[in-house]
């Protein structure tokens, strides 16, 4: 058996000049990993960077689309009421006439209008009549004795309320019976 140069010969253990050759090849490949994660390190934190300014822009982004959606959320409502205007200009020029039927029905044809376009946009009317009072939808502004409608019910509608989808626009004010009169 022939000792390998950098071995003790009594012991068998490895001499100074394997441990200093051994180091230096450990540095050198040492070095080699410390620069490649280096590297990895610096991909990873230009990576991050980007990504957070790829979210910095989504993020503008999104606040200026918002605003422009608050800023014209009536837009498709003033379209659909425009025409409606454009009726109550034909009613009142055919109020310069002396036929006055043509104003009535010419404002008949634009209430009826207004009305299709809240119902376009999901504003119903609220016209409780004879229905039990519900606070949520109803505002009583008086009580009165009725022998023709029950007690807690709604007499006569004073003006119609609205609601859009779960939401009341405005309250239904009515006038609710307190039953027959005693």
């Amino acid at each position: 058996m022939t000792k390998s140069p950098e071995m003790d010969d009594a012991a068998g253990r490895p001499t100074d000049e394997a441990f200093a050759s051994d180091a230096t090849a450990a540095a050198g490949a040492g070095d080699d990993e410390l620069g490649r994660l280096r590297g990895q390190l610096a991909e990873e934190q230009d990576r991050c960077l980007r990504l957070r300014a790829e979210m910095e822009n989504l993020r503008s982004r999104t606040s200026r689309e918002l605003g422009e959606q608050a800023r014209y959320a009536s837009f498709g409502l003033a379209q659909d009421i425009i025409p409606a205007i454009d009726d109550f200009d034909r009613a009142l020029e055919s109020a310069t006439s002396e036929d006055a039927s043509g104003v009535l029905a010419g404002v008949k044809m634009v209430r009826s209008q207004l009305l299709s376009v809240l119902e376009k946009h999901n504003c119903i009317p609220v016209v409780p009549q004879g229905e039990p009072f519900d606070p949520r939808f109803h505002e009583a502004i008086l009580q009165q004795p009725s022998a023709d409608c029950p007690a807690q019910h709604v007499l006569q509608v004073v003006k119609t309320g609205y609601r859009m989808h779960d939401r009341v626009v405005r309250a239904a004010q009515v006038i609710v019976s307190s039953g027959p009169q005693a």
